[in-house]
């Protein structure tokens, strides 16, 4: 393999600042602009189909909390599952115990499929509580996780986490901080794939009057979880027990999401949306 080619150097603290044990990260900033952007996307969606303001924020509230507790467990039972079953409070502590002591290290440990997990069941239970379909939801959300998504492989990128396998393609980043190879910047394909995705689902929803319920949220787990499929071939393993397995950890995940969107896409179905009139509230 060349590696003769000048390609971009990759050495960025990702702490933008630090006081005391304290240090604010890109990957934070990251998280909370795809949060913030996803909520004004979200009120724009609310208000062209009569929904409250106040709905959103309950809506908001039961998204964070299953985005938040879906993605630690995620991480903590499908990656880290052998040091976490002996370190149960540490799961919700941002706190480790090394060296005989309780060292401030945040939330280390966060799984896309777990968040998408806990957002489903945060979804399910706001459904219930609020006596609004579920799919109604879910056909409104998908519209704005492809970016959220987006943000959150940016905040990897900063962390110099989730990197690809060595390539000598003219656009390979070497990531300092892990060594001096070119890499895939796999981070970014991931980004990249979910603004795509994020501009298809809301062409389809601005420009078809009608959808099938559930079409939308077929549409976007095919696709979002299709991209996690195939773009885990460019990544290196995230821990070392995915090594020698026919598939990663991400990529069996992703199967049951795939089949899951396969179904709501081509389920029979006659109840349509009827995007021309606003939704009662």
């Amino acid at each position: 393999m060349n590696f003769s080619l000048n390609y971009i150097h990759w050495d960025i603290d990702p702490i933008i600042f630090s006081i005391g044990s304290f240090g604010l990260r890109y990957y934070a900033l990251c998280w909370l602009a795809a949060f913030v952007i996803s909520y004004i996307l979200m009120l724009r969606i609310f208000k062209k189909e009569g929904k409250s303001q106040e709905l959103l924020d309950s809506l908001t509230m039961y998204i964070f909390l299953g985005t938040f507790i879906g993605a630690r467990l995620g991480h903590c039972l499908f990656y880290d599952f052998d040091y976490y079953k002996d370190h149960l409070l540490e799961i919700f502590l941002p706190f480790q115990y090394i060296d005989g002591k309780f060292t401030l290290t945040g939330f280390a440990g966060l799984a896309s499929h777990g968040a998408a997990i806990g957002i489903l069941a945060g979804l399910y239970l706001f459904s219930r509580k609020h006596k609004i379909d579920f799919l109604w939801i879910t056909d409104r959300l998908v519209l704005v996780v492809p970016i959220a998504g987006a943000f959150i492989r940016l905040g990897n990128f900063f962390n110099s986490e989730m990197i690809g396998h060595p390539t000598d393609v003219p656009w390979a980043i070497v990531f300092d901080k892990i060594d001096n190879i070119p890499r895939h910047p796999g981070q970014l394909y991931e980004a990249a794939a979910y603004v795509l995705i994020f501009l298809i689902v809301w062409l389809i929803y601005e420009n078809k009057k009608e959808l099938k319920k559930g079409f939308l949220f077929g549409v976007l787990l095919i696709s979002m979880f299709g991209a996690r499929f195939f773009l885990e071939y460019f990544k290196i393993d995230q821990v070392a027990f995915e090594e020698g397995m026919l598939l990663n950890m991400g990529q069996w995940l992703s199967i049951p999401f795939i089949l899951l969107g396969v179904y709501y896409l081509w389920r029979p179905s006659t109840v349509e949306i009827n995007r021309t009139k606003k939704a009662v509230k």
